[in-house]
């Protein structure tokens, strides 16, 4: 998911960079998007990871 973030990321960079205003600020849109769920994933796994412990 943090892949497809940078990707959006670049896209929206290349986009601004050409022109591309509307493009760009929705790939910027998408890559926040993306960028928010993905942390939001690794914390929830962070904390499930804890609250198993080690088991063996």
């Amino acid at each position: 998911m943090l892949r497809w973030a940078l990707i959006f990321l670049v896209i929206a960079l290349l986009a601004g960079l050409f022109g591309f205003g509307g493009i760009a600020g929705s790939a910027v849109g998408i890559a926040k998007l993306l960028f928010l769920v993905f942390i939001v994933l690794f914390v929830i796994s962070g904390i499930m990871h804890l609250a198993r412990g080690r088991s063996l």
